[in-house]
């Protein structure tokens, strides 16, 4: 029998295990980042600039005392490693274990890579970081004397940057650090800490993990969603869902006519009040926003990132953030960044008709957090160009 929850409850427990809105963090900073990202389960990476980039955005919002240069410290003390998740990601190195199994499918040619495997190639490089130490993509540009026989023609499509990403995603590489967001490759021995786990999980220990920590981090769920952009996972997440449920580790619900999973025990959440005053202007990449479907079901929030679209198609800009209010996503806004003249321009505010009647309301919280988020971009300054209010 599945409890019925109202959209409003649904979207409360979501929040709450998205830290959002944040509470002040506890400890000092860099412990309050590694705390929000092991909360979170992964930050996507993602290279688009027009602002402070996602990773560092997405963290900012849940960790005020954010500075850019907690992750790399994270890195470098070996707390927190980058892979793959639904996407590049910073993860938590406690979780590194549950890795394996993609890389191994990789290594085994049970899973495909979008680059061809060139296992002479793949050799050489490997060769040149184990006698050289770290070493980046354009280390190897024009040095076809150490790839030895590489035909001038293979070598035009960058074929050493692709030896090197199919080393990393089967595991044999790790990135040791970023310069100038560079990816620097070393061998995974040279990298991993010695209280790394590196047994391989079982399949159901996998399962189970995949579920635990998707729920721990986003309060409720479908198998659908647990398996986002994870091939060949579905059946078996739902078929631990159903034992865990059995088992009286998970709570069936009813959210809208649609059935959803949470840990027990947590939905006494509910009665933890959300800080509702607090406003987050979100990244785009947002691990709240990240299943587009899953915002459209819970939060009546239609989002699409419009970058990838030819101008003519955009309909609210190029790289439009959604804005987080009152427990619901209530506007958007498309900026960039003047970094020559520290000016954070919004090209287009868009409200959502839900704040017909709560517009001055939202004015003063949004004023309030662009102060921090004009900090965050290292702006003095914002210019509003045009706002639009939806009906």
């Amino acid at each position: 029998m599945a409890e019925s929850l109202s959209l409003q409850q649904a979207r409360k427990l979501v929040l709450h295990a998205q830290r959002l809105p944040s509470a002040p963090p506890k400890g000092n900073a860099i412990t309050a980042t590694l705390n929000a990202l092991e909360a979170m389960s992964f930050v996507q990476i993602d290279t688009i600039s027009v602002i402070e980039r996602a990773h560092h955005h997405t963290l900012w919002n849940r960790n005020p005392k954010y500075q850019p240069h907690h992750l790399e410290q994270l890195v470098e003390q070996k707390q927190v490693f980058e892979y793959w998740s639904h996407a590049a990601a910073y993860l938590p190195m406690r979780d590194y274990r549950f890795t394996l199994m993609r890389k191994n499918a990789l290594k085994s040619g049970e899973l495909d890579h979008w680059y061809p495997r060139n296992p002479k190639l793949m050799a050489q490089v490997l060769s040149r970081i184990s006698n050289e130490g770290p070493l980046k993509a354009k280390d190897f540009n024009n040095d076809l004397s150490s790839l030895q026989k590489t035909k001038p023609a293979d070598w035009s499509s960058k074929p050493a940057k692709q030896a090197l990403e199919y080393l990393f995603m089967q595991g044999d590489l790790m990135i040791v650090k970023r310069e100038n967001f560079h990816k620097v490759y070393e061998l995974t021995e040279r990298v991993l800490p010695d209280s790394a786990n590196t047994s391989l999980p079982s399949q159901e220990e996998y399962s189970r993990f995949l579920i635990t920590r998707f729920l721990q981090a986003n309060g409720i769920a479908q198998a659908s969603e647990i398996a986002y952009l994870r091939k060949n996972t579905k059946m078996n997440i739902q078929h631990h869902l159903n034992v865990m449920q059995e088992e009286g580790a998970l709570i069936a619900l009813n959210v809208a006519g649609r059935r959803y999973f949470c840990l027990s025990g947590y939905l006494d959440s509910l009665n933890t009040p959300l800080r509702r005053k607090k406003l987050h202007i979100l990244s785009p990449f947002d691990n709240l926003l990240i299943q587009r479907k899953r915002m459209q079901a819970l939060f009546n929030f239609d989002y699409l990132l419009e970058c990838y679209l030819p101008e003519t198609k955009r309909q609210y800009g190029y790289f439009s953030l959604p804005i987080l209010w009152d427990a619901q996503l209530v506007a958007r806004m498309d900026c960039r960044v003047d970094r020559k003249r520290k000016i954070l321009h919004i090209l287009h505010l868009v409200l959502e008709p839900s704040l017909s009647k709560k517009v001055e309301a939202f004015h003063l919280a949004l004023t309030t957090d662009l102060k921090a988020f004009l900090t965050l971009n290292q702006c003095h300054d914002f210019v509003l160009h045009k706002t639009t209010q939806l009906s």
